[in-house]
């Protein structure tokens, strides 16, 4: 019963984002942070957990500490334009009655959502979902792919 209560909120979060996105594509959207690095509050994730510097999949990481374990991470490609935007949300918070409201996307417009189950990972060592906000389209996904 637990898997499957676990399979309906991952199912609930991908179908709420991927509407949410597609009737709202830049909420909260702040130019200034289109290009590595960010300013404060935010800190790269390698200066905070034991992490590379580059993390292929999701780029070169940026977080505001405040907001761990969640997030949002800011994911920058090699040359510091901003990817992804990125939610880790640990599997124990996740509830049937959980909503996810009002993810804020940083900057730039959301161009495809995925979500992805991760094990556990310094900085967010528990079983969790990526949800990775994508600011270019998936044939450009090899940005932060190596």
């Amino acid at each position: 019963m637990e898997v499957t209560m676990t399979r309906f909120s991952v199912i609930a979060v991908a179908a709420a984002t991927a509407w949410m996105f597609s009737a709202n594509p830049a909420l909260g959207a702040d130019s200034s942070i289109e290009t590595a690095p960010p300013a404060a509050p935010y800190k790269a994730v390698s200066s905070l957990v034991k992490l590379p510097d580059f993390i292929p999949g999701l780029g070169q990481l940026f977080v505001d500490p405040a907001t761990l374990p969640a997030g949002p991470f800011l994911g920058y490609d090699r040359q510091g334009k901003l990817v992804t935007t990125t939610y880790m949300i640990p599997l124990s918070m996740m509830k049937p009655n959980m909503n996810l409201d009002d993810l804020k996307v940083p900057a730039g417009a959301i161009d495809h959502v995925d979500i992805q189950y991760n094990a556990g990972h310094p900085g967010v060592a528990e079983p969790h979902v990526h949800i990775v906000l994508w600011n270019v389209p998936a044939v450009q996904e090899a940005r932060v792919a190596k």
